[in-house]
């Protein structure tokens, strides 16, 4: 897709067009007063139109094509030009008080992650941010996701660091889930779906990450995976790009497929389970759980309650649980009777406490950055 922003011709000066007038009228030997007069217009605002005071409007184009013999559209177009330049000078000022904004943001994280783009310049670097975030100002996007995420942003003067991060990594899964083409939504199609995607638990993160978004997007459902930020301390997210697509968003922030796999049928599980209108952002923070709403804590004990009942069976573990002699081997078989990966078994003893979380590690599978690049 072509960038109509970064093709936009940006002058450093233009003109008043007035000044080419002037420079006519001197070659035709004409004073403003003859000009005025041939276009039956005050003096005044001749004078003002030269000066740059006032503008071309497409009626006085019309009136310089007849008198001076230069087409309408080279005054419309020069007119254009210059106030554009002068717009562009005013933001510039009004952009330049706000560069302090940038230390809300992890600006520098996100050029070495290749989602915007250096500039030296405090305030080309500014507008590069609001390009990403889609929005003219900062206190536009404290407005737009404060009423996304029923927060109260304006607790503080502007954006705390810790909410720009968050915004800036769900931000880029917005733009990274506009890349996919995705089928309507089918709930039915996409529960059905997910069992195929379970057993994918066996199969190596190169091979399993395309399958999952493929998957995923025959149904209506975009998966996206975008690198945590610094502060953003998330591990996943799911909500609704529209009325009829849903996004799930993970960061590996943990990077064993015990995580991974729990965070995507948390997320899914969201995604059946909830409403259209909430955003679910899984943090690990157990602080900030316990100063959730009392309904929010319901949802997510019930996407939590989805995720460990679907990869497994809650008759299944209670099984498992009591026969359980705490050999590697037990792990194993269990493991392959349900068809899943090891490592899940091993999450959940850990979690459930059973385990320690240093035993049984090397049956969990690592999932790295690089891996995902290579895929």
């Amino acid at each position: 897709m072509i960038n109509l922003i970064d093709n936009r011709y940006k002058p450093d000066y233009v003109s008043p067009p007035g000044e080419t007038i002037e420079e006519i009228l001197e070659e035709k030997g004409m004073t403003q007063s003859e000009l005025a007069e041939r276009m039956g217009r005050p003096k005044k605002t001749i004078n003002e139109i030269i000066k740059g005071k006032a503008a071309i409007t497409p009626e006085t184009a019309l009136q310089l094509e007849l008198v001076l013999k230069i087409p309408a559209n080279f005054w419309n177009n020069r007119e254009q030009l210059y106030r554009d330049y002068l717009a562009r000078q005013e933001e510039n000022k009004r952009l330049k008080e706000k560069v302090a904004w940038l230390e809300k943001i992890p600006y520098q994280a996100m050029i070495k992650l290749g989602w915007i783009r250096n500039f030296n310049n405090k305030v080309e670097q500014l507008r590069e941010l609001l390009d990403f975030f889609s929005v003219a100002s900062p206190e536009n996007l404290r407005d737009v996701w404060e009423k996304r995420l029923s927060v109260d942003f304006r607790k503080s003067e502007n954006l705390d660091s810790d909410d720009g991060a968050l915004i800036a990594w769900l931000q880029k899964g917005k733009i990274e889930a506009a890349k996919i083409n995705c089928a309507d939504y089918d709930p039915y199609q996409f529960k059905e779906v997910l069992q195929e995607i379970r057993l994918l638990t066996l199969e190596s993160p190169e091979i399993f990450l395309s399958k999952i978004q493929s998957l995923c997007t025959e149904t209506g459902v975009t998966f996206v995976l975008v690198p945590q930020l610094p502060k953003t301390r998330v591990g996943g997210a799911a909500y609704w790009l529209n009325s009829h697509t849903p996004l799930i968003q993970l960061s590996l922030r943990y990077k064993t497929n015990d995580h991974f796999w729990f965070n995507f049928f948390h997320e899914a599980g969201h995604i059946l389970l909830h409403g259209k209108r909430d955003i679910f952002i899984e943090t690990f923070e157990p602080k900030e759980f316990e100063e959730q709403p009392l309904e929010r804590q319901k949802k997510e004990q019930e996407a939590n309650q989805f995720a460990a009942d679907f990869l497994i069976p809650p008759a299944e573990w209670q099984e498992f649980l009591l026969s359980f002699s705490g050999r590697e081997y037990d792990i194993t078989a269990f493991a392959n009777r349900l068809k899943i990966a090891s490592g899940i078994i091993v999450g959940r003893l850990q979690y459930e406490k059973v385990l320690h979380y240093s035993h049984f590690n090397q049956l969990k599978q690592k999932i790295n950055w690089n891996i995902i690049s290579d895929s």
